[in-house]
């Protein structure tokens, strides 16, 4: 049986979840779904009471259905040969190239840090981990995230959900919602964090949160 994953999203920059080229993957941040998460899972990320433009508590960001769940070393094998893209590159012109959630390389047999979106104080958390959740079955509303009707606002009780499981019996109320609000799958908003590069080099704000597993 699927579960229903749910967490706040603290800063919605584009790398985590990274939304772009018709492929939503979560591959750094909250570890503890990537290590729990299996394929016909369903991850919801809701907006933030804090989030940088505004109160977006009680909101869907984004909602990606897992379809395949890789380990960071056969995503880093697997992203230079069928998502270049996804390897980030601090130079590109493109921000969502800059934004390149595949960030370890691991071409010397242990895991190395590319320049990117994270810093040496996020590498125990990212790797902790494990895997990498890849999805085409994807929602994405960022900064247009959307409200949450009444019926389905448990899920938003952290308490719970974020650890997998206890929100499941929502899940098919969940996706037939998440259906309905676009006619197919696919990126329907920019980031909510709009973000100069100085910024994004510090994750708009994880390091701060390193510490916390999930």
């Amino acid at each position: 049986m699927s579960s229903l994953f749910t967490y706040i999203v603290p800063c919605d920059s584009g790398a985590a979840p990274n939304p772009f080229h018709g492929m939503c993957s979560l591959a750094i941040c909250k570890p503890g779904i990537r290590r729990a998460a299996q394929e016909g899972d369903w991850i919801a990320g809701l907006g933030s009471r804090n989030a940088p433009g505004g109160d977006l508590s009680g909101h869907l960001v984004y909602a990606m259905r897992v379809e395949r769940v890789l380990s960071l070393e056969e995503y880093d094998r697997e992203a230079s040969i069928h998502w270049p893209r996804r390897i980030p590159d601090i130079k590109s012109m493109t921000l969502s190239e800059r934004l390149g959630d595949c960030i370890y390389s691991f071409d010397e047999g242990v895991p190395t840090q590319r320049p990117g979106v994270h810093k040496s104080c996020n590498i125990k958390a990212d790797l902790f981990g494990k895997n990498v959740l890849l999805s085409w079955d994807y929602y994405y509303f960022g900064s247009s995230a959307r409200k949450i009707p009444d019926h389905l606002l448990p899920i938003c009780n952290q308490g719970l959900g974020r650890r997998g499981g206890s929100h499941t019996p929502f899940l098919e109320q969940f996706v037939s919602w998440v259906r309905s609000l676009a006619p197919e799958p696919g990126q329907y908003g920019w980031p909510g964090t709009i973000v100069r590069w100085e910024d994004v080099a510090t994750c708009g704000g994880c390091s701060p949160r390193v510490g916390a597993l999930l």
